[in-house]
């Protein structure tokens, strides 16, 4: 049974009396009635009427209610079933229907379901630890300004005049320094490029 609750007294103050703490209620789920008896025993009986019955549904109807006593009489609702809100009674009946409390309840449509993807119940991977190299790229761009990229393409270069410059070196001639020569320019257009 939900939150949602209303209070009948029962028997108090005189034999078959029924009162009612509230005599609206407005609710888009399933609710309760207290039946709270006082001083003699009573037998109840609890219906429901006009559009309320369509929606709504009671698994008694019947109740006796000791003195002193609380007893519960859930109200099953699907609001499931309806777009605009619907309008009826509950009633409660004593002494074989001689005296009678009537609560009108008003069923608003429930909140509209939400589709739940399964990686919801998967739990979050946590971001693994920087590496010693992350955390000095971190720092260095941090330091210089440059995009890591551009920290990239600047290692690459240095790569590539290192390899130039190490077979001008040892072929020798003016087709190696010529070689050497195209490496280096390439790689300043490359830098000049990244800087822009």
């Amino acid at each position: 049974m939900s939150g949602t609750e209303v209070t009948v007294h029962v028997n108090r103050g005189a034999a078959n009396a029924l009162e009612a703490a509230s005599e609206t209620l407005e609710t888009s789920e399933s609710f309760g009635v207290l039946l709270h008896g006082h001083e003699t025993p009573a037998h109840v009986h609890c219906r429901l009427d006009d559009d309320l019955d369509r929606i709504a549904s009671l698994s008694e109807t019947n109740y006796y209610i000791e003195p002193d006593t609380v007893t519960a009489v859930p109200v099953a609702v699907n609001a499931d079933v309806i777009d605009r809100p619907v309008d009826g009674r509950l009633e409660v009946l004593a002494g074989y229907g001689s005296e009678s409390v009537t609560i009108d309840v008003t069923v608003i449509p429930g909140p509209p379901d939400v589709d739940v993807d399964e990686s919801l119940a998967e739990p979050a991977r946590p971001e693994p630890d920087p590496t010693a190299l992350e955390r000095a790229i971190d720092r260095f761009t941090a330091l210089s300004g440059l995009e890591p990229a551009t920290l990239v393409v600047l290692a690459l270069g240095a790569v590539a005049v290192s390899v130039a410059a190490l077979t001008a070196a040892t072929i020798g001639g003016p087709v190696a320094t010529a070689g050497m020569g195209i490496v280096v320019a390439g790689v300043l257009v490359a830098l000049l490029l990244l800087l822009q």
